[in-house]
């Protein structure tokens, strides 16, 4: 009785969508009009014969394989400082952390403001007589845009790390210093291989979020506004989004998401086999 609540929410909410989707991605459906069944052929045309699905696919991966590792570096990079002891580090945590809180649509409209051509950061390049491109009109500069957007958000794993630093015995370092052992040695050495399960759920987290981008692309590049722009931004979750909403191809659509659910498993499953070869666990026996 206790727990039906959820398990109620759970099928109906979750469960029972995601069986609906598989029926509906093998069916030819307007979401007005009863299901035509197509067996794969939505599957077939996705992988065959829709050049958009494979740029949109491309894009998500260029977006990924930048965004990801540049949010955990500059995480591990920010926890290193915060993790000093300097004045007013709590205030710094504070700054680092608030950005997550804020929602990510005034975000985007935050950045519409910062990336425009004359915007902060172009007129901080005007400082040094360069000339700042158009972020959000101009194609090669769009998928980079969205890429700096992300690292405004490091401040999420900047706290995990920072906890899990705090979690290392002092005597480590300690032992670390009598031996000689320099600041560098002792952060690559002692620090990072205790940090390794946080970077990891880290990695995996931001892959997950990555593949699915879609309120950036949707808020910063309108379609029709900015073709170019658009084509350049075109990932997997707005793809499925004008299929679904904008041609009414729920079918369609729900190929697309499988597709999508497949992809983020084949790199989560890749992330978990490697975690022998560099995650840390402390109270592992091997």
């Amino acid at each position: 009785m206790f727990i039906s609540p959820w398990v109620i929410g759970f099928l109906v909410f979750l469960l029972g969508p995601m069986i609906a989707s598989i029926y509906y991605s093998l069916t030819d459906w307007d979401s007005f009009n009863p299901p035509k069944w197509v067996g794969f052929d939505n599957y077939v045309k996705l992988l065959t014969d829709d050049p958009v699905f494979w740029k949109a696919l491309w894009n998500t991966f260029y977006y990924a394989a930048i965004s990801v590792p540049l949010g955990l570096v500059l995480g591990l990079w920010l926890a290193n400082l915060l993790n000093k002891q300097v004045r007013a580090r709590k205030l710094f945590r504070t700054l680092i952390y608030l950005p997550t809180l804020i929602p990510l649509v005034a975000t985007a409209m935050i950045f519409r403001m910062v990336l425009a051509p004359n915007g902060p950061i172009n007129d901080f390049f005007g400082l040094f007589g360069l000339s700042g491109p158009n972020w959000l009109l101009d194609g090669p500069w769009v998928k980079p845009a969205l890429i700096l957007m992300s690292a405004w958000g490091a401040g999420a794993a900047t706290v995990l790390l920072l906890a899990a630093m705090k979690g290392i015995p002092r005597e480590l370092y300690e032992a670390a210093e009598v031996d000689g052992a320099s600041a560098t040695r002792q952060f690559w050495s002692i620090t990072l291989p205790h940090l390794t399960p946080i970077i990891f759920f880290n990695l995996i987290m931001g892959l997950i979020n990555a593949f699915q981008i879609f309120s950036q692309v949707y808020i910063l590049i309108p379609k029709g506004k900015n073709p170019a722009g658009y084509d350049a931004a075109q990932t997997m979750v707005p793809l499925l989004f004008d299929q679904a909403f904008s041609y009414y191809r729920m079918g369609y659509a729900s190929a697309i998401s499988w597709l999508l659910f497949l992809v983020i498993l084949v790199f989560t499953v890749i992330a978990f086999r490697t975690t022998r070869r560099w995650v840390f666990y402390e109270t592992e026996v091997k």
